[in-house]
């Protein structure tokens, strides 16, 4: 049991599956919904820290190296892009926008895109994480409840 939540964890680290991959997963495995879903913000958020204070940097000095290059290159691109229009779009709202942004179970919008947005945008530290915690909450729920077929079951009744 404890290597399936270990396995849980560890998927929902990864950038691009994150929580979004890591619930259904868990749900596929038989874990119990709640301990899993604790487990996969537990290791969705843990990378936050460290995607917003070194992501830039390491993205910036790689940027012109030979293999790396392009691929880092193209992540700064994409960071700043994702950031500059969440920053048009949301205004003086970016708090909420970045909490829509990484709550919405969509690819390439979770908690590490989200993060490296908001390192880009300059976001304050606590205002990012808070807003991308309650990101990852919001895409938890909605994942889980996808997982679990409540919305495949509503949307069949209606």
């Amino acid at each position: 049991m404890i290597g399936k939540y270990l396995w849980v964890f560890l998927i929902s680290m990864v950038p691009i599956i994150e929580l979004r991959g890591a619930i259904p997963v868990a749900v596929g495995m038989g874990l119990p919904l709640i301990p899993s879903y604790i487990i996969c913000i537990i290791g969705n958020m843990l990378p936050v820290p460290f995607i917003y204070f070194f992501a830039r940097k390491v993205l910036i000095w790689g940027s012109d190296k030979p293999v790396i290059g392009k691929f880092f290159t193209f992540c700064l691109e994409k960071g700043e892009k994702g950031g500059k229009k969440l920053q048009a779009k949301a205004g003086r709202g970016l708090f909420v926008a970045l909490l829509l942004f990484v709550g919405i179970p969509l690819p390439g919008t979770g908690a590490w895109t989200g993060t490296l947005a908001a390192s880009l945008l300059d976001m304050d530290f606590k205002s990012s994480v808070v807003a991308v915690m309650c990101g990852v909450l919001l895409a938890g729920v909605i994942m889980a409840l996808i997982s679990n077929g409540v919305l495949g079951a509503l949307s069949f009744m209606l």
